[in-house]
């Protein structure tokens, strides 16, 4: 495969685990703009690529981001003329951390007509059931939004909260984490997760919806027999209308099954 360049889409890298802080502020439960999901082609780069075993990136037809406040403010529109066709945007953290950046990304990547999706950030220091009240606070409950995202890994970067339970424990939160916000939104949500997390913790054994990241070697090597539904496969790429490194993310699929895909899952 043809690594990718600054000018070049060549999609394949090393994606950043998602993670961030936020505030207390509640977004308020709006309705946004929806619009029918019209796929456009990438025009992405990456500034650092990665040449991976085939199926590269590139050879996803659909592509997209996830952000947070370390982004900053994006022009959705020109994103999404580059190719933008999905974005998880991190909501909250933990028990009572709201991502500054959420009400901003998510109004911009409602009204340029990118599929949208939430992520909260797990704390193994607050009950899952209070990680999932404040999700369900902070993000409304949108017509045609994706699927909620459990963001499941270590945080070896927190001040206050280092424990590593023990995988059957993780399972477990991740379950009853998992169940209320199915409950409330309708659909079952994803789980995002890293390669040492997935193994140390058999978190195949969830049997969820996977977004994988691997950004050094083709996710297929990463997590050899697990099925997944999105790559995160770099963390220095280059997407117009965002300033500094994106991270890109690869839908498995054709374009046919992309929409069919979002036929079953859009909220």
């Amino acid at each position: 495969m043809s690594q990718i360049t600054r000018r070049s889409l060549a999609l394949g890298l090393p994606m950043l685990a998602l993670a961030g802080c936020g505030t207390d502020r509640p977004v308020p439960a709006t309705s946004g703009t929806i619009r029918a999901p019209r796929l456009t082609p990438p025009r992405l780069g990456d500034s650092d690529p990665v040449s991976f075993a085939a199926p590269a990136p590139d050879r996803y037809a659909v592509h997209g981001i996830d952000v947070a406040r370390f982004q900053g403010p994006l022009d959705w529109r020109q994103a999404r003329a580059a190719g933008v066709n999905f974005a998880f945007i991190k909501a909250t953290e933990g028990g009572d951390l709201l991502d500054p950046m959420f009400a901003d990304h998510w109004r911009g990547a409602g009204r340029a007509g990118v599929a949208r999706g939430a992520y909260h950030f797990y704390y193994f220091c607050t009950p899952p059931e209070v990680q999932a009240r404040w999700f369900i606070r902070n993000v409304p409950r949108t017509r045609g939004m994706l699927p909620p995202v459990l963001d499941m890994e270590w945080n070896p970067f927190s001040p206050t909260c280092t424990k590593r339970p023990p995988g059957a424990e993780v399972r477990r939160q991740a379950r009853i984490f998992l169940a209320a916000l199915e409950r409330h939104y309708g659909q079952r949500p994803i789980v995002y997760t890293t390669p040492e997390f997935y193994r140390q913790n058999d978190m195949g054994r969830l049997n969820e919806e996977f977004w994988l990241r691997a950004t050094a070697k083709n996710v297929t090597e990463v997590y050899p027999g697990q099925s997944w539904r999105f790559w995160q496969y770099t963390a220095t790429g280059i997407v117009p209308g965002s300033e500094g490194a994106t991270d890109l993310n690869a839908f498995n699929g054709s374009a046919a099954q992309w929409q069919a895909w979002l036929e079953r899952r859009q909220v």
